[in-house]
């Protein structure tokens, strides 16, 4: 058999998926996004955070962190599948159609391999979290409503003036915690917990009673409007990830179909040169 053959050529000819190629796109597009996700969290972007003043944000600032998220996303993916497809070694099949779907599968490989790896990170990172934290959060007077209402527990248990000794009070912090995360139910914190935990609050800070009732009034209110944004930040997360991974998915395979396009010297295809001609005409005002 000659080595003109084409039969021996096919038998010769790189696989359908470069797995090299691949790993470089998404190893680039994981390190982008970190980066990216790292420098909009250094200028104060993010969709959730722990802090009391996060209640003070707009809804202006949560929908530009989400856009933030979407665009960032797009980019890393759309670097990543440029650069498999860029460097994936051509074959046989490089005048046909199929090596566009060839390249664009290389896409979608490195937009895979790239979610993985974030989520591999992501788990890394919360479980060193998790191993960092002292050990009395672990314990059985830990409450859900710990960190996001630990402000409002902290003004709660506040104690007078003329109270100084200090004392252990995370039994009720955690018992408190628990009751003002009622607030955010259809009928909120019932007659009896209100009741108990103004009980609570003065017996344990020493303050009068129609003080220790405003702080409690002043309490359900925050958590109840702490835990409302906190849902509504959720949502927008949710949103703006999902959104996030879609459109990542096909930057990854229109990036990686291009890189392709460049790797053999082929044309751009129609509607990216319909596109350029439109710009240039735009910027030139020429018909």
């Amino acid at each position: 058999m000659e080595m003109g053959d084409p039969l021996r050529r096919a038998d010769t000819a790189p696989r359908y998926i470069q797995w090299s190629p691949v790993i470089a796109g998404a190893l680039a597009a994981a390190a982008l996004s970190f980066i990216l996700v790292t420098f909009a969290a250094t200028i104060g972007l993010g969709v959730t955070s722990t802090a009391p003043t996060w209640r003070d944000a707009s809804a202006a600032l949560w929908i530009l962190s989400g856009i933030y998220l979407i665009l960032q996303a797009v980019v890393s993916f759309a670097v990543g599948g440029y650069i498999a497809g860029r460097t994936a070694t051509g074959t046989i099949a490089s005048q046909t159609d199929d090596m566009e779907n060839r390249d664009g599968v290389h896409g979608l490989a490195v937009w895979a391999l790239s979610v993985v790896l974030g989520a591999i990170l992501a788990g890394i990172i919360g479980t060193a979290a998790l191993n960092r934290a002292p050990p009395n959060t672990a314990g059985a007077n830990t409450s859900a409503a710990e960190p996001l209402l630990s402000y409002d527990l902290d003004r709660l248990y506040r104690p007078s003036a003329r109270r100084t000794a200090a004392l252990d009070l995370s039994n009720e912090r955690a018992e408190a915690g628990r009751i003002l995360l009622t607030s955010s139910g259809h009928n909120g914190v019932s007659t009896d917990d209100r009741a108990y935990l103004i009980q609570q609050v003065g017996g344990t800070t020493g303050v009068a009673g129609a003080d220790a009732e405003r702080r409690v009034d002043t309490a359900i209110a925050n958590a109840k409007t702490a835990i409302a944004r906190t849902r509504r930040s959720t949502v927008i997360l949710a949103f703006s990830l999902a959104t996030a991974l879609l459109l990542g998915a096909v930057a990854a395979w229109a990036a990686a179909a291009a890189g392709g396009r460049h790797r053999d010297g082929a044309p751009a295809p129609e509607w990216m040169s319909h596109a350029n001609r439109w710009d240039r005409r735009r910027v030139t005002g020429l018909p």
